[in-house]
């Protein structure tokens, strides 16, 4: 709808087309290091700080050079998480853990000695099981040295890391990160470089828009998308190709962007 209305070919502020930022890219060429060294990453943050962005990154590293493992599931037993690393690393689930694990760091050592870095990426791990996370990193410990375990999650996984029965994890950690709220001066560049992503002039937003989205996002980079999403949906709705202030307001007078005090009965 957005797309046909503006005449557009992509859609603007997709998620899964996001660039990456300055600090995002410092983060992601830091972590391209630890791939080719290996090493324990933690990758922290609140909800819709960019830790996706980040992800995905990684994720489009080139294969020939690159073979990157995501476990999306980390709610999961350690069964079904080793499931899921088969088919990230492409081999043949066996009928026990334990075959897995033996098939798994045999896959590992063929594509490490064809010349590929071997990541593994947990996300959500603050979700794991803390004894699951131990036997993944037992079972790590067998793959090639310069394997990289990437674990993307909240920042409570540091105090749970912190405690005296987890410290055989935090040893290890090479390096780790807080993906921070983003200033106002990133968030408007934020904008108006998605606009120009997808052939939108910057006075498709007003200044006094631009604003208000900055203001009400609060540094979080999912908020900001999903409200100019919104408001590019209202400003098909009134038939208008401009958003204004009143476009912002419009959307943010949807319950999810209102505090709890304001949703009050009266």
């Amino acid at each position: 709808m957005i797309r046909s209305y503006f005449g557009l070919t992509q859609n603007p502020f997709d998620a899964r087309d996001l660039q990456l930022l300055p600090q995002q890219q410092e983060i992601c060429d830091t972590l391209k290091v630890h791939c080719q060294q290996g090493g324990l990453c933690l990758v922290l943050g609140q909800p819709g700080t960019g830790k996706s962005v980040i992800k995905r990154s990684l994720q489009s590293l080139p294969e020939k050079q690159h073979t990157v493992a995501t476990v999306g599931r980390t709610l999961h037993t350690y069964t079904n998480t080793v499931k899921i690393l088969c088919d990230a690393f492409r081999i043949q689930f066996e009928s026990s853990a334990f075959q897995c694990e033996r098939r798994l760091i045999e896959q590992a050592f063929s594509l490490n000695h064809s010349g590929k870095s071997l990541t593994t990426i947990l996300d959500d791990a603050h979700l794991m099981d803390l004894e699951n996370l131990r036997k993944l990193r037992l079972l790590f410990e067998d793959f090639p040295k310069n394997h990289n375990l990437i674990l993307i999650g909240r920042p409570s996984l540091l105090a749970a890391l912190d405690l005296g029965v987890n410290q055989d994890i935090k040893s290890r950690v090479t390096y780790s990160v807080i993906s921070k709220r983003l200033g106002s001066d990133d968030m408007r560049s934020f904008v108006l470089r998605e606009l120009d992503r997808v052939g939108l002039g910057h006075n498709t937003f007003t200044q006094p828009a631009v604003d208000l989205i900055v203001r009400s996002a609060d540094g979080v980079l999912r908020q900001a998308r999903n409200l100019c999403v919104g408001c590019l949906i209202e400003a098909v709705r009134s038939a208008s190709k401009t958003i204004d202030i009143d476009n912002v307001n419009r959307v943010l007078l949807q319950p999810h962007w209102q505090k709890e005090a304001d949703l009050t009965d009266f």
